[in-house]
């Protein structure tokens, strides 16, 4: 095997546009999805209080739900970062392909 055929093997194949929009979307919607479980998380915590007179069970219970909280926020924060780099990277792309700029991958020395 020459080295011209060791480079031919490495290149991966570039994404389309419709392959980065897709995963937007997807991505926005499990986003979205998060978001609304956290909102309804969120909301069912605020109407049921703690009714304890043990301080360390409410301080328990507050982490508890501080926690859960916080990981369904950072999951709507995961995918809506998600989205918007997909959808940046299809945006890019297509100006690529619409001022035909060559594309060569950012590890690659010239």
């Amino acid at each position: 095997m020459t080295t011209n055929d060791k480079e031919k093997t490495n290149e991966k194949p570039q994404p389309s546009v419709f392959s980065c929009v897709g995963g937007s979307l997807v991505a926005g919607a499990m986003a979205s999805g998060c978001y609304f479980l956290t909102s309804s998380i969120a909301q069912n915590f605020a109407n049921k209080p703690i009714h304890t007179a043990n301080i360390a069970v409410a301080n328990i219970t507050v982490a508890v739900r501080t926690l859960v909280v916080g990981m369904c926020a950072l999951g709507s924060a995961v995918f809506g970062i998600a989205a918007l780099g997909l959808m940046a990277l299809g945006v890019q792309i297509l100006i690529q392909q619409l001022t035909k700029q060559p594309t060569t991958p950012p590890n690659s020395q010239t």
